[in-house]
């Protein structure tokens, strides 16, 4: 009896830390950036829903208010409006052609130029070659806009087809920068052990390298999927059929000489807006996953 009540008295009584739980220990939350983030989102969503707002509203009710009050009576014309006017299923289709295609193809690309210089930047050629595709991310676009627009004119890819190549060519700087990064990461035995196996370098590319490639290939496709989608400049300068012309390209049809149709012009926005927001719902948690992966080392 005595045994057991000096067992009982010596036994250490539990601190209130070992009672806490293991996912709250040491967790803080930083006030500053959280009020910073806030505070940065508002610089997209009041255009959000200055556009929504407007879309939404009259002419008469735009011209009597201030924009950010919330319409007295919904004109869901607008979007019948600027359907027929911006011709919206071929505009969409063609912006979807470039988009799909150009994130195929320099995914492709800039994958296998990169494998090629990240196990070969001890050769010059390859070092240079590098360091060449770096130095073109410092050239601003309207330096080489006006020789561009004359080659794709005389080589006759002033087109659908001319842009997708454009984008491949000028996406590779960027994306042999980000590939060949993450490819140095990747242990040079595992393309040994492949290569003793009787593996060619095409088969050790598609079955080893290209697999553990996905973090990275996610990444470059969200880049040039938001960049082949939003771009307005490249089509101006090199499209030259009506028939050929993008959704952001489209929108140009809505500002006139002397004045602008806002209410239609706005709404169009959300309609060229809303199939990359709702690529980016459905696909989030690839994208997440796929960013934060690529991103630890």
């Amino acid at each position: 009896m005595s045994t057991t009540t000096t067992q009982n008295q010596t036994a250490p009584a539990s601190s209130p830390a070992s009672t806490r739980k293991p996912g709250k220990v040491g967790k803080r939350i930083n006030w500053w950036l959280t009020a910073f983030i806030a505070v940065a989102s508002l610089t997209v969503l009041v255009p959000l829903y200055l556009a929504i707002v407007v879309a939404l509203k009259t002419p008469d009710q735009l011209l009597n208010s201030s924009g950010f009050e919330l319409p007295t009576s919904v004109r869901w014309q607008n979007f019948s409006d600027a359907w027929t006017a911006a011709d919206y299923p071929t505009t969409l289709a063609n912006t979807g052609i470039i988009t799909v295609l150009t994130v195929i193809f320099t995914i492709l690309t800039s994958s296998m130029i990169s494998w090629a210089i990240a196990r070969n930047m001890h050769k010059r050629f390859f070092k240079y070659s590098y360091f060449y595709f770096l130095s073109a991310m410092f050239i601003p676009f309207p330096i080489i806009m006006l020789p561009l627009v004359k080659q794709t004119a005389i080589l006759g890819l002033d087109n659908k087809w001319g842009m997708i190549i454009l984008y491949t060519i000028f996406g590779i700087s960027m994306n042999s920068f980000i590939y060949t990064a993450f490819i140095k990461s990747i242990p040079l035995e595992l393309e040994e052990a492949a290569r003793v196996d009787g593996a060619s370098t095409w088969r050790v590319f598609w079955q080893v390298i290209f697999p553990l490639l996905a973090p990275m290939n996610a990444t470059v496709g969200i880049l040039t999927c938001v960049w082949a989608w939003n771009d307005y400049i490249m089509p101006l300068v090199v499209l030259t059929d009506p028939s050929d012309r993008t959704l952001v390209l489209a929108q140009s049809i809505f500002q006139g000489q002397f004045n602008i149709d806002h209410t239609v012009s706005f709404a169009s926005y959300l309609m060229a807006m809303a199939p990359l927001l709702l690529v980016y719902i459905f696909s989030q948690r690839w994208v997440i996953s796929g960013v934060t992966r690529g991103s630890i080392k």
